[in-house]
């Protein structure tokens, strides 16, 4: 393939000068929209698939598909920002309307059980392009120093190191080599531990009751676990999950100790990547927190950042000050809704207690609210602070090696 050709969905060769040519149901759907007719059922779905196969960009070995996703935030984004910077009314509408548009489409997406890359794409280029404006017209003013330039940068590149890996396995479980389904007769009985890929003896059982928490060094827990908890059959994976695992019906694919599915990294988040995960969080915290302080600073002096937040009577003298101070009301809502996530993450790890698990304690009704429901004990996992966070600390860890006299 030369650079500007690929092979489309239905296996054909295809050109990039031909992006709009022979496309069948968009010429359906124009004659029955010239003809006043309605559209048969599917066929916006088989346009809008049509579009997303050839939207391509060259490169060596032939043409790129871009996943449509990634597109809207970087168009939408600065627009939207330039345009609530003109007026404190326009602000006021669009940073209003910005997390409802937000809110619909995760809800549209997550009922439609679709994988998108819009929440990662947006994520990331807000972070560069609030970067960006802060380098531009906050720190030519004078008021920054070069060191907390230095510092909020370094805060960006650890937050970005830490979303890297937490955007690693989150700790799948392998999948049998065999195509064929297992028949239920050779599920294992209720005295045989299973390990993640399948039955491996007593040993396997008792690295698996040591990575999920019912045998660490931080504190004396029984070795058996607890009552009610088992391990159970994926039909989905075809294996045998060990306990706290969990199927994710967007990934399709089944993740020890399952969190939950985060939009934001495209990810699941599971014993392997949880750590990663809560450590992104609070390096983005700190950073944008630290970032919205420097900028109030420059742009209201003289004032609190927080009074600054809401009264800043200069902010709008000139388009300059105007978006600086849209982009730290921007950065103020991220920051807000993803400080709720963390704090529903650090108390729930204090619970030793997952989302999986709390909304499943939900369902079932076999959960206790806490905290004024901001969090679920199940009471199953929990051991007191301490030994939940060591749990927790250790994670993805090596389970200690345990003799055969132990095992018996």
């Amino acid at each position: 393939l030369c650079c500007c050709e690929y092979v489309d969905r239905r296996g054909q060769r295809n050109h990039l000068a031909a992006c709009c040519c022979d496309c069948e149901e968009l010429d359906d759907g124009c004659d029955r929209w010239l003809t006043c007719k309605s559209l048969p059922p599917g066929a916006l779905e088989r346009i809008a698939d049509t579009i997303a196969d050839r939207l391509r960009v060259p490169w060596f070995s032939g043409a790129v598909k871009i996943n449509v996703s990634l597109v809207p935030p970087l168009v939408l984004l600065p627009v939207f920002l330039h345009v609530a910077a003109l007026h404190f009314l326009l602000g006021l509408i669009i940073l209003t309307s910005l997390p409802v548009v937000v809110l619909w489409y995760y809800y549209l997406t997550h009922r439609r059980k679709e994988r998108t890359l819009f929440f990662l794409s947006l994520g990331l280029f807000s972070l560069g392009y609030m970067y960006y404006v802060f380098l531009r017209e906050v720190v030519p003013r004078g008021y920054v120093e070069y060191s907390q330039v230095v510092a909020l940068t370094c805060g960006l590149i650890l937050m970005l190191a830490a979303l890297s890996r937490a955007k690693k396995d989150p700790g799948y479980l392998p999948i049998p080599a065999g195509n064929g389904k297992p028949s239920h007769q050779g599920l294992p009985n209720k005295s045989v531990r299973a390990s993640s890929s399948g039955l491996q003896g007593i040993s396997g059982a008792a690295s698996s009751r040591a990575v999920n928490g019912e045998a660490k060094g931080y504190c004396s827990m029984s070795a058996e676990q607890p009552e009610g908890v088992k391990k159970d059959w994926c039909t989905k994976c075809q294996l045998v999950r060990p306990a706290r695992a969990g199927h994710c019906r967007l990934c399709g694919r089944c993740v020890r100790r399952l969190d939950h599915h985060c939009v934001w990294i495209n990810s699941c988040v599971g014993e392997h990547n949880h750590q990663a995960f809560i450590l992104a969080l609070s390096f983005f915290m700190l950073t944008s927190v630290y970032g919205i302080t420097l900028t109030l600073h420059t742009i209201c002096r003289g004032r609190t950042p927080f009074v600054a937040l809401f009264y800043c009577p200069g902010a709008y003298t000139d388009y300059s000050s105007a978006l600086s101070f849209t982009c730290v009301w921007y950065c103020a809502i991220v920051t807000a809704g993803m400080g709720y996530i963390l704090l529903i993450q650090l108390l729930n790890i204090s619970y030793n207690v997952t989302e999986r698990e709390a909304r499943l304690a939900l369902r079932d009704n076999t959960g206790q609210r806490l905290l004024g429901g901001l969090v679920i004990d199940t009471g199953q996992y929990n051991r007191g602070l301490l030994c939940n966070w060591g749990h927790f600390l250790s994670l993805g860890s090596s389970p200690p090696q345990r003799s055969a006299e132990d095992i018996v």
